[in-house]
């Protein structure tokens, strides 16, 4: 297992046609690569028990959440990732939640994004091939 400190949690909720952000002010927060055959993770938020409400109607709605997360440091990019509640807990005047989940391979996305985008532009066969070689340089 390795652990690395939770530095942002966002939860992504559905409202109608859009998806809203809520960021959930941390006090501090661990998320652990459990490195098992279900490439598991577990998320650890310490936070405010204000809270509490919120997170009480998660747990009670029992279903799968996503998460935006930033790891160890501010500058890195938010890894998306599918969570169910584990639990949560009571400590003095603030509380911690528990999610167990899978990172979305964020990378596989901007791929599958810009391949539609080469499509889009008109490219195909062999020459569609050689402009996302091009391009996958980026990554």
């Amino acid at each position: 297992m390795k652990t690395f400190k939770l530095i942002s949690l966002d939860v992504l909720e559905k409202r109608g046609d859009e998806l809203t952000n809520k960021p959930i002010d941390l006090k501090d927060g661990l998320i652990i690569n459990r490195e098992d055959e279900q490439n598991h993770w577990l998320v650890e938020a310490y936070m405010n028990d204000s809270y509490k409400p919120f997170f009480q109607q998660m747990m009670d709605e029992k279903r799968e959440y996503v998460l935006q997360v930033k790891i160890s440091k501010e500058s890195n990019e938010p890894a998306t990732i599918m969570v169910k509640m584990v639990g949560i807990n009571k400590i003095g005047e603030s509380m911690n939640v528990l999610f167990k989940g899978t990172l979305l391979n964020r990378k596989q996305e901007k791929v599958e994004e810009m391949l539609q985008g080469l499509i889009q532009e008109g490219f195909q066969g062999a020459e569609l091939l050689e402009k996302f070689k091009e391009r996958s340089k980026q990554f």
